[in-house]
């Protein structure tokens, strides 16, 4: 797994080891980070799953049942946000950011083919269709996921498709989904996902697959920290705009991380981490960047 320091280079404030540095930082242009892209490509169906597939037989039930309520809201995560991010791309502003978007777009799809690809070759999800696989995938996610995902995220989509110039609707789009779904969700999830695959010594394929999306995810969420920034800089309406809509979504993202059987708020222990190191690690991660754009979270981390 890449360090922080070694993620440092994607534009990410998050990955700074001290939060005080993240006032300083020279945050990445869509420019900037378009060529960090060009230099950043994989292939999705290129990687040795063979070793996978041992692994994946040899686990205990209760690994596997926690290694999938994990990684099911990765697949669908990517799945949704592949067919939601057209409006964003539509919302360019010059040349170089449509640029940049559309290479996320890109990523988004390559993600969805490499957790698809995983659980179709070592999982064992052998339907015909992806779009059956992700059915059967929903059947480990919780309400608070779909509240996220499947109203709040495809709202925003949609009201951003409607009107592409509206910079209120930008704003939500970018802090719905690069703030709270792959800043504060997913980079906090693949951290300690990794981690402990790693430490168990499994899985390699999927560890190279998911370190390569941690890269991009990571520079997804320097251009989202770059545009708001960018925007509360001119309009300060816009900053409290977004502290609006992380007081909004934060407690639902929270909901998220609940593994079944677990309300918010209870403490709980998964993969050998607890919900007090999850949530700690989210809360940092996200304070980091806040502080990049110039916006303070106006929030309590989430009771463990």
């Amino acid at each position: 797994m890449a360090t922080l320091e070694e993620l440092a280079p994607q534009g990410d404030p998050g990955t700074l080891e001290h939060e005080e540095q993240a006032r300083k930082i020279k945050l990445k242009t869509p420019q900037e980070l378009y060529e960090l892209w060009e230099r950043q490509q994989w292939l999705s169906q290129d990687i040795d799953l063979e070793q996978d597939k041992r692994d994946f037989a040899a686990l205990s039930d209760e690994q596997r049942h926690h290694l999938l309520w994990n990684l099911s809201s990765f697949f669908i995560g990517e799945e949704r946000v592949t067919t939601q991010f057209s409006g964003l791309v539509m919302a360019y502003d010059d040349e170089q950011e449509e640029a940049f978007l559309a290479s996320q777009q890109v990523d988004e799809a390559r993600h969805m083919q490499f957790f698809d690809r995983f659980y179709r070759e070592v999982v064992g999800y052998n339907d015909p269709e992806m779009k059956r696989r992700l059915e059967r995938v929903r059947e480990h996610l919780n309400d608070a996921f779909g509240k996220l995902f499947d109203e709040s995220l495809v709202q925003a989509g949609q009201t951003l498709i409607d009107d592409p110039r509206d910079i209120e609707a930008k704003v939500d789009f970018v802090t719905t989904y690069h703030m709270v779904i792959e800043g504060a969700l997913a980079l906090t999830g693949q951290h300690y996902i990794t981690e402990y695959m790693e430490g168990e010594g499994i899985l390699p394929g999927f560890v190279e697959g998911f370190g390569n999306i941690a890269r991009d995810e990571h520079r997804h969420v320097a251009y989202g920290t770059w545009f708001l920034a960018q925007s509360a800089g001119e309009d300060e309406a816009l900053g409290r705009r977004m502290q609006a809509k992380l007081g909004e979504l934060i407690p639902i993202a929270a909901g998220v991380l609940v593994p079944p059987g677990y309300e918010v708020g209870e403490e709980y222990e998964i993969l050998g981490y607890s919900s007090a190191e999850v949530n700690e690690f989210a809360f940092k991660s996200l304070s980091r960047r806040l502080k990049a754009i110039g916006v303070p979270l106006q929030l309590e981390p989430a009771a463990a």
